[in-house]
């Protein structure tokens, strides 16, 4: 077993339940779907906003399960000490270095987005320069502290909700004043311009969406600096949840109304997918509220990679602690309290990866096809972890079938469905890292056995150090 927290690991507990939610929200963003809207639209033949709900429900098996894991495990390694405790150290291991493919990467996708769109309000600036700020100023706020980082991020957020507000305003006033484009349900059923409304392809699209909730699950990251204990933390995660889904909903259904363009055009020009939200905006309201809108992207993608990167270095220093990566990595600065080295690495890694993929052509699509297979196979081992912890081993009595084994499952289903769905790239690149987690994994394994066999092993310091032997109870 561990040694008690604060004396493992002296983070401070400074965070409350505004802030838990600040970072979940600065992770996911609040106007996420703007640059997946053309694509939704044309795979769902218009029915974005259905695919919306139907993926914040999907969306909910896992973050019920975060919820019920981070009551019984409140540590900062999230799903890696989850499936750790109820699994045992290998899948414990396994699932953290899944997560770490997404948590290092997703910062470098968002940084890379904040470049992009300031290089285009700023043309004499190369794209590379922007990210590379970006990485810098929002490095050095993670530095500061989690509390400082959090104030901070929670005034971009209310930015990025204001210009979100603006936006339904000037919608409805649009709607008021000239009407509808098309018909008041057609965000639900379909603009009708690809036939009848189709749940297949829907259900295609919510393998896509689902993709903008990824980052409500670091909020269980933070599980050692909140106040008010791990049930803070679970409310956090499902209330996270929650808003997303309602904004993304309300901000597709009114674009939907409003798009110049049908979902049959979009899917018979690819090209046009990635500015449909901008170019609905433009067409609706005018050119002031296109350039507000890229503005809020450009500083909010800059702040969810501050989460992301936050998040990110957490993970390392409980995997560091725990003696699967460097220890150096868990150790803690005094004045801060923040794990300032695994903060290092992690912005280092982001740095390199949005630069290189800046200064391609191809950059973006390598990153983004890769980023979401460490996340997905993580959460379907965070719900092997509710049906292993609560209904096999019962750890925590009787267990409730529905909540314990029906819920985790369809979650794990859903994750499963959206991996096959993944492109080529992304599952070949998931599959390499995986194959590399288990060398990694094979290693420490052997060298532990040399160390028994030396005659070590009888020194054991209470850390669960056997891989195949679970810590739990």
């Amino acid at each position: 077993m561990s040694t008690p927290q604060g004396e493992t690991t002296g983070l401070r507990r400074s965070l409350g339940f505004r802030d838990l939610v600040v970072y979940g929200l600065l992770f996911i963003a609040p106007m996420a779907p703007v640059g997946v809207f053309g694509t939704l639209a044309a795979k769902s033949h218009g029915a974005v906003a259905l695919v919306y709900l139907v993926a914040t429900v999907a969306m909910a098996f896992t973050a019920f399960s975060y919820a019920q894991m981070v009551r019984v495990v409140p540590q900062a390694g999230s799903v890696f000490a989850y499936a750790r405790k109820a699994l045992g150290e290998g899948p414990g291991f396994i699932a953290g270095w899944m997560a770490m493919l997404d948590y290092l990467l997703i910062p470098a996708v968002a940084y890379l987005f904040s470049g992009i769109a300031m290089h285009a309000l700023v043309p004499s600036v190369s794209q590379w320069v922007w990210t590379a700020i970006a990485v810098l100023v929002t490095t050095a706020l993670n530095m500061w502290g989690v509390r400082a980082a959090a104030r901070v991020g929670f005034a971009v957020l209310a930015l990025e909700i204001v210009v979100l507000v603006i936006f339904v305003v000037a919608a409805v006033v649009v709607l008021v004043q000239d009407g509808a484009r098309r018909g008041w349900l057609s965000p639900l059923t379909g603009d009708g311009s690809m036939g009848s409304f189709s749940m297949a392809a829907v259900l295609g699209a919510v393998s896509v969406a689902v993709l903008s909730y990824l980052g409500f699950d670091a909020i269980a990251s933070f599980a050692e600096e909140v106040t008010g204990g791990s049930e803070r933390v679970a409310r956090a995660v499902l209330f996270c949840l929650v808003l997303a889904g309602v904004l993304f909903v309300a901000q597709t259904y009114l674009a939907s109304l409003l798009a110049p363009m049908t979902a049959a055009e979009l899917a018979a020009d690819p090209g046009l997918q990635g500015t449909a939200f901008y170019d609905t905006v433009d067409s609706a309201a005018g050119s002031w509220l296109h350039d507000l809108v890229a503005v809020s992207k450009a500083i909010g993608a800059a702040f969810a990679a501050l989460a992301g990167q936050a998040a990110a270095g957490r993970l390392l220093f409980a995997m560091a602690r725990e003696r699967r990566l460097p220890r150096a990595l868990a150790k803690i600065d005094a004045k801060s309290r923040v794990p300032r080295l695994a903060l290092l690495l992690a912005a280092v890694v982001t740095l390199v990866a949005a630069v290189w993929a800046a200064r391609r052509d191809d950059g973006m699509d390598h990153l983004v096809s890769v980023v979401d297979i460490g996340a997905l196979t993580a959460f379907v081992l965070l719900h092997a972890s509710v049906v292993s912890w609560f209904a096999v081993r019962k750890m925590d009595g009787p267990p409730v079938w529905w909540r314990h084994v029906l819920l985790p499952v369809l979650g794990a289903v859903v994750a499963i469905a959206v991996i096959v769905e993944a492109s080529r790239t992304a599952q070949l690149v998931g599959a390499v890292w995986l194959l590399a987690g288990l060398v990694v994994l094979a290693v420490q394994r052997g060298r532990r056995a040399g160390r028994r066999d030396g005659g070590e092993a009888g020194r054991g310091d209470g850390r669960g150090d056997d891989l195949g032997v679970s810590t739990g109870g």
